[in-house]
């Protein structure tokens, strides 16, 4: 068959890539949930009937949350810095990973969302633009903003708004990641408390698991980024990597991250670039490897595997693959059924601690957190997370 011809008659050159059908024309519609077939349906969906509605919000604010869409929807919020994988690829070209992510809310938590790409990398032309439009949304996923700029983002935002807003390359990871390292420990007969961590890359995804691991009483934890362990002697340090150097390496790494992973239990890598097999092997025994980078891991799988007792990456079609989407989408639906104004630390433990026991006693090295596709995950995870929402206190 010869290849599908454009309108001006040139080939079509992505006709046989599957991709391509699959995004064409976008992926997402937008469709009303009742007909509009008489009169009747007309004067109540539009004028005259709406006005009544809208009436009763603006005396009552809250009534938005049942007579609108708002508390069912998540704007999907990047400026295409720091799409995975790809890097700083502009808006456009990053406006079928939003969409991607909101076919994923949709099918894991059934939620709509709307996907938001801003032609502006100003933090406070983003706040402003993404505080503008909240009242439309129950909820912000900030996605795919580069760092150190996303965490002054999300904490502004997080200021300002009373709906749940997360940046989902720092936390979803961050909660995954736990839910994962708990049930490594599980296999290798080890506490979170007396583990020694290495974390390769202080972006943030790193610097959120790093933050999470803490809470979760890690033992102790080294930060490396490109030009070393991160600690309180470096002068070169932004203002998260200066927390990050006064909370973590207890045990006084000043070297490079190849040679923090002396003796250490768990590599953690967030960063890209690859680790030499010494370093490795060098670990203690029946070590933990998470090498996340994609599409290609820090360390080799195969590699890791002669050396480590549980090895994870973030590929499909391997073993412990750590996804994000085990955690966002029910973290924003249990946020959202709460009706909560934001979301919490404790939320996100839950979260993480909703995923781990999803694989419960089924726990082995090759299966320390649950499989992407798998249902059961997202309704346990909302449901944590809006327990402890209530718990708290942090609803409306």
């Amino acid at each position: 068959m010869g290849a599908q011809q454009l309108h001006d008659g040139t080939a079509d050159r992505f006709a046989d890539d599957p991709a391509f059908a699959v995004h064409e024309g976008g992926k997402l519609v937008v469709r009303p949930t009742r007909p509009i077939e008489s009169t009747a349906d007309l004067a109540l969906t539009y004028t005259p009937g709406v006005a009544r509605v809208s009436s009763a919000i603006a005396a009552e604010p809250a009534l938005a949350d049942r007579f609108t869409w708002a508390s069912r929807v998540v704007a999907v919020v990047s400026d295409g810095t720091a799409v995975l994988g790809l890097g700083n690829i502009g808006p456009r070209a990053a406006l079928p990973v939003m969409e991607g992510k909101a076919c994923l809310f949709s099918e894991f938590a059934g939620l709509s969302s709307v996907p938001v790409v801003l032609s502006t990398t100003d933090v406070d032309a983003i706040v402003e633009t993404v505080a503008a439009i909240a009242p439309s949304f129950g909820g912000i996923n900030l996605e795919d903003i580069s760092a150190p700029r996303c965490f002054e983002i999300e904490e502004r935002l997080r200021d300002r708004l009373d709906i749940p807003v997360m940046h989902d390359d720092q936390h979803g990871t961050a909660i995954v990641v736990l839910a994962a390292l708990r049930n490594a420990a599980r296999v290798v007969g080890r506490e979170l408390g007396g583990l020694r961590v290495v974390v390769s890359g202080a972006g943030a995804a790193g610097i959120a698991c790093t933050k999470i691991l803490l809470e979760a009483g890690v033992g102790d934890i080294a930060v490396a980024d490109s030009r070393g362990v991160l600690h309180a002697g470096r002068d070169d340090l932004t203002p998260i990597k200066r927390w990050a150097a006064e909370n973590t390496n207890r045990a006084g790494c000043a070297g490079t991250m190849a040679g923090a992973l002396e003796g250490a239990d768990v590599y953690l890598g967030l960063s890209g670039g690859s680790v030499p097999e010494s370093a490795i092997a060098a670990m203690a025994p029946d070590g933990i490897v998470f090498s996340l980078a994609n599409p290609i891991p820090e360390v080799d799988p195969e590699m890791a595997a002669r050396y480590a007792a549980v090895v994870a990456t973030g590929r499909s079609g391997e073993p412990n693959q750590i996804n994000n989407v085990l955690a966002f989408p029910g973290v924003f639906r249990g946020a959202m059924d709460a009706g909560a104004t934001s979301i919490t630390e404790e939320m996100k433990l839950a979260a993480a601690t909703a995923i781990a026991d999803v694989v419960g006693d089924d726990v082995r090295a090759d299966y320390v957190v649950p499989s992407p596709l798998d249902r059961r995950v997202a309704e346990a995870v909302a449901a944590a997370v809006s327990t402890r929402a209530r718990e708290q206190g942090v609803t409306r």
